[in-house]
């Protein structure tokens, strides 16, 4: 048996010798920027005086100092169903990479059983005292192993192990997406109440106009022209508390679900919120190279196309022959003969099989497979322009916010000093107190546009960390941890 399995060796490494390079071509990473694009890989355009250049951290959220935001995002990545899809998607690829590499291996197959019955061809050779049937057995034992000689194999483990590539990355961008959302919704939430409250404050002040203008009529000092025109101002101004308090709840039960909770089970403190989580120093943002390197979907589109290119080896292999090498031992007889010489037999041989390829199919394949790979690669190309699009726009818009935002502080800040100069005059008996209340009104919608832009500028801000692609990278205590 030693001699068989020293031949087998020996046979192996004189086919492997024989072995032809992996057919199909090897797959080399694309740049991501052209040479004409390389400036892109540099600053942001849109950065400049609204961002700064240092690499944004694994985990953005925390930079608001916000516990409970931390709490949320935390949860959500701990429970979130569409992150337990993607692992279990990961998973799968992991396991159908494990089982193309199972085909590295040699198989290996036994057979046996008893019986009772009787041998063909040893009857004759019985003694006449010995019965015509009695026991019998069979056992046989195989090991088999496919020669790569073409590299088939090979390229469909390249294959397999890009598409897991491709499954971590797509994973790794559920997580931006998760924390992302999380993040955005919880600003939702906070900036509604916020909002709310400015627009409930505009509604009161509006109430005490109208009881004061009620009271000047009663004197004969007001028409009722006058009396009509505030009410149906502060109609309008009630009308905007319904839009408000429903943007509220559906963020509530958005960031309920993303924490794998029932939209009903929605965090309470986050209800009472009114105050958005806002960055006031500038954006770390680093360059376009980082972004790119960061971004899970151009390492996803990568990966893909990494695959795709190896899938053209395998179409490319079926035009050769498949050569396994085989070693098969059996035994079969009497019982009672178990382990005569006589009932062994051996064989040891390659096993060369070819089915001669119809061309025209063989060629459509491998026609099939490059399209594919052109495809990828158009995918990869347009994957790196939109990552670079996506955070230019997110940056462009932030910064004329935040302008914008200026303007209304600054207006907010004239309007507060007209009030504060009213209610003074008030006091003394110089101004009437429709005057003051006029200008309290005017104060509050100031205010409540101020409100409406430190939102805008919250989800903004959000938007801007979910474009740079960061949030799914691993912690860095548990790294520490683990080393």
């Amino acid at each position: 048996m030693y001699r068989l399995l020293a031949a087998a060796t020996a046979a192996s490494a004189l086919l492997a010798g024989c072995a032809h390079p992996p057919v199909g071509p090897d797959y080399v990473a694309p740049a991501p920027l052209s040479l004409a694009q390389a400036a892109s890989a540099g600053t942001f355009q849109s950065a400049d005086g609204y961002a700064a250049e240092a690499t944004l951290p694994p985990h953005w959220w925390r930079l608001y100092n916000d516990q409970q935001l931390d709490a949320l995002v935390t949860q959500a990545l701990e429970h979130n169903t569409d992150l337990r899809q993607a692992v279990a998607n990961l998973e799968r690829d992991q396991a159908l990479a494990a089982e193309v590499h199972g085909h590295e291996r040699p198989t290996v197959a036994a057979t046996g059983g008893p019986g009772f019955g009787h041998v063909s061809g040893l009857s004759l050779l019985q003694r006449d005292h010995e019965p015509l049937s009695r026991g019998t057995y069979s056992a046989g034992v195989s090991l088999s192993y496919q020669l790569d000689l073409f590299g088939q194999l090979r390229r469909a483990i390249e294959a397999a192990e890009a598409g897991t590539g491709a499954a971590q990355a797509a994973l790794d961008l559920v997580r931006v997406s998760v924390a992302g959302g999380t993040a955005h919704a919880y600003a939702t939430a906070c900036s509604s109440g916020y909002r709310l409250r400015a627009a409930q404050d505009s509604v009161r002040l509006q109430e005490e106009a109208i009881r004061l203008s009620e009271r000047l009529q009663q004197a004969g000092k007001v028409g009722e022209i006058d009396i009509s025109r505030a009410k149906s101002q502060l109609e309008q101004l009630r009308a905007a508390l319904p839009p408000l308090r429903a943007q509220r709840q559906g963020a509530l039960y958005r960031l309920a679900t993303l924490t794998g909770a029932a939209p009903r089970d929605f965090p309470a403190t986050v209800a009472a919120c009114e105050q958005p989580p806002h960055l006031a120093e500038l954006l770390p943002v680093g360059d376009g190279a980082t972004l790119l390197r960061r971004r899970p979907d151009v390492r996803q589109a990568e990966r893909s196309l990494a695959a795709a290119t190896a899938r053209i080896g395998v179409a490319t292999a079926e035009l050769y022959p498949k050569v396994s090498l085989g070693l098969s031992a059996n035994s079969a007889g009497y019982l009672a003969r178990l382990g005569n010489r006589e009932t062994l037999s051996y064989s040891l041989g390659p096993l060369i099989s070819w089915t001669i390829p119809n061309t025209g199919v063989a060629r459509a394949r491998i026609a099939q497979a490059e399209a594919t790979t052109r495809v990828a690669a158009a995918r990869f190309d347009g994957t790196v322009l939109t990552a670079l699009r996506e955070v230019e726009t997110a940056l462009d818009v932030y910064a004329n916010e935040l302008e914008r935002h200026a303007a209304l502080s600054a207006a907010r800040e004239q309007s507060a000093i007209v009030a504060r100069q009213a209610r003074t005059l008030y006091v003394s008996g110089k101004t009437s107190q429709l005057e003051t209340l006029d200008a309290e009104r005017t104060l509050a919608a100031s205010e409540a546009a101020l409100a409406t832009s430190a939102a805008l500028l919250a989800e903004d801000q959000v938007a801007v960390f979910m474009a740079l692609g960061g949030g799914w990278e691993a912690d860095e205590a548990v790294v520490n941890a683990a080393h």
